[in-house]
């Protein structure tokens, strides 16, 4: 009927052809994470996929002997499982040139140069149609991880702290760790394996203070983009400096456009004196 048919285009990017066809049990024989992935990523190199690939912390080499990799589910399961493993990320990036994608597998990159800064109750200066914090203390936890000698079978237990080199410090006061985690299943890996493991913990539950909130990109001045730093000024000492953008909504209609974000950072108090406007 005239006036009542809606068209809906829905877009995916190539990550949508790593889920076709289950690879199980492909053997990776004396291969760390970081080449398992690069081999995993190079067969779409005809599509125009470019690996990104950025070596892990620790490095975890299986020797043959004692165990040997393989491979579970499709590519894509698979790349998320083994970024999980090491606290990192994996997510396919369109660009730089038509035709070409970048596949990132490696750390939420929290270092840079920030996007301008989102301003809130500037007057004329204000930017945002509406940004909102929430600081939960009792969302950190403090994992703990059982190393065990397999000679000797004595283990012992190590605390990994919520500022690791995977959650770089954006805020000047961090939590305080509420609770223990017992990270189940670390004695029987390597200490390398372990000790990966309770980092991603450690830096997933740093994220205690978030934000959400809604841009109208022309009085911005910029499109918001997500897996970036970007600053807050106008909300307060305690929330006022750098945020990493977790996602980004646009909303597109005829006349309108705007854009719904979540933020989020591991500490309260700016560690920075000013933020790029």
């Amino acid at each position: 009927d005239p006036g009542q048919s809606t068209l809906t285009v829905t877009g995916e990017d190539l990550s949508r052809v790593m889920q076709y066809i289950d690879f199980s049990g492909i053997p990776y024989p004396a291969m760390p994470r970081e080449a398992r992935v690069a081999l995993i990523i190079a067969k779409y190199a005809f599509l125009g996929i470019i690996p990104l690939v950025i070596p892990s912390l620790l490095t975890d080499v299986p020797l043959p002997v004692e165990r040997i990799p393989r491979h579970k589910g499709h590519d894509l399961d698979y790349l998320e499982q083994l970024a999980a493993e090491v606290g990192y990320v994996f997510y396919v990036e369109p660009g730089p040139a038509p035709g070409i994608s970048i596949a990132y597998w490696g750390p939420q990159i929290k270092i840079g140069v920030p996007q301008p800064a989102l301003n809130v109750d500037m007057d004329a200066h204000t930017n945002t149609e509406s940004l909102s914090f929430s600081f939960k203390n009792d969302a950190s936890t403090m994992p703990l991880v059982n190393i065990q000698n397999l000679q000797t079978k004595l283990s012992i237990t190590i605390p990994i702290p919520s500022i690791t080199p995977l959650s770089p410090p954006l805020g000047l006061v961090p939590p305080l760790n509420m609770k223990l985690e017992p990270v189940c299943g670390t004695a029987k890996l390597s200490p390398v394996q372990a000790i990966a493991i309770g980092m991603a913990k450690a830096a997933k539950s740093a994220e205690v203070v978030t934000g959400t909130g809604t841009v109208n990109p022309a009085r911005y001045g910029h499109i918001l983009a997500a897996r970036r730093l970007v600053g807050v000024r106008g909300v307060g000492l305690a929330f006022d400096g750098l945020y990493y953008v977790n996602s980004v909504t646009h909303h597109i209609k005829r006349g309108e456009y705007s854009q719904d974000f979540t933020l989020s950072r591991n500490g309260l108090i700016s560690t920075v004196p000013r933020v790029p406007i």
